[in-house]
């Protein structure tokens, strides 16, 4: 007999909830049972998109012993009460990236987890693509030998199509912007391949859209290894683009939206194109979670990581702000 999928319910009802839901109903291991917005439009609209219960309060989805996990789309601003309180009612939890706005709030939401014993697992879905799947297979046999170098682009064109009073567009909801709204991303991946990043050198401008918040943010990253990478993020492009490139002494990898994957070795003078499926990386990670509750596993982005991750964030705002070089280990030890 096979077995019954995770009974989740759905916490924030924003567009993102939405493709989470989606990936779930691609998934024989996950099940919507509920949800919860403040809203009572927007949950009963949700509810009937999906087939699950609109509930009147988030305290009767935690009261219902049924439920078994809480997939957590609100607002970073909120993750560390709506997780605490997942966690007293001994739910599961996965929590769309960024684990919150602060070091400190985010090492309480680890903690929280770990000492209660429940899985929390952070949305990082994009280390999942199989491109960079390919790239850390081959970085782990040590075929590009010592790593030197990694730069990479992650933009997308948000002039006209964002509501300025979200909070994921304010200095308030979203601090460091463009920076730790997508860049994070790209500092995961980078972390995955390349090791933890010891110092961070940042910028941060506000150049196209209206508000307080920068919507373009370049990074410079050393890692502990000595190799450096740099990230560029921006919401004031033109089109989509992302983009990474990674560089070793015996080989390198390219990869861009358009041109697919790349890879180059020592000697050669003109680099093969390595064919990759494409992937669904949201049902992946959301399966992954589904796995890990139910064999007691540890998640590849769990709090822990998504701290760190964070932290490296929160040292390019500081060093954006301070105009000096940031440790990251002093942000980790201050929990800014």
């Amino acid at each position: 007999m096979s077995e019954a999928p995770l009974r989740v319910a759905a916490l924030g009802m924003g567009w993102w909830s939405d493709v989470l839901a989606e990936a779930i109903g691609r998934s024989e291991r996950l099940e919507i049972v509920a949800c919860f917005t403040r809203s009572a439009e927007k949950r009963s609209a949700f509810a009937n998109k999906y087939g699950c219960h609109a509930a009147a309060r988030y305290e009767d989805i935690l009261n219902d012993p049924t439920i078994e996990a809480i997939i957590n789309t609100t607002p970073n601003s909120v993750h560390l009460e709506t997780t605490q309180a997942a966690v007293r009612a001994g739910k599961h939890v996965f929590l769309e990236k960024p684990l919150a706005n602060t070091v400190r709030e985010g090492q309480a939401i680890a903690d929280a987890c770990r000492k209660a014993g429940v899985v929390l697992a952070i949305g990082y879905q994009r280390r999942r693509e199989n491109h960079f799947r390919w790239i850390k297979a081959e970085i782990d046999a040590g075929r590009f030998g010592k790593l030197v170098q990694a730069e990479c682009n992650i933009s997308r064109d948000r002039l006209g199509r964002f509501d300025p009073s979200s909070w994921r567009y304010t200095a308030a909801g979203m601090p460091g912007g463009v920076m730790l709204q997508i860049g994070i991303h790209y500092v995961d991946v980078l972390e995955f391949l390349m090791g933890p990043v010891e110092r961070v050198s940042a910028r941060l401008a506000n150049l196209v859209l209206p508000g307080d918040n920068p919507d373009v943010a370049n990074m410079i990253l050393e890692h502990d290894s000595g190799a450096l990478s740099n990230v560029t993020a921006s919401y004031a492009s033109a089109s989509e683009f992302y983009m990474m490139n990674i560089y070793g002494k015996e080989a390198s990898a390219y990869y861009d939206l358009f041109s697919g994957l790349r890879h180059l070795r020592r000697g050669e003078t003109s680099a093969r194109a390595v064919p990759t499926e494409h992937n669904d990386t949201i049902r992946e990670e959301l399966e992954e979670f589904a796995r890990c509750v139910r064999t007691g596993g540890k998640p590849e982005t769990d709090g822990d990581w998504a701290a760190r991750n964070l932290a490296v964030i929160r040292a390019g705002v500081k060093s954006a702000r301070e105009g000096r070089t940031v440790e990251v280990a002093e942000v980790l030890a201050s929990g800014e």
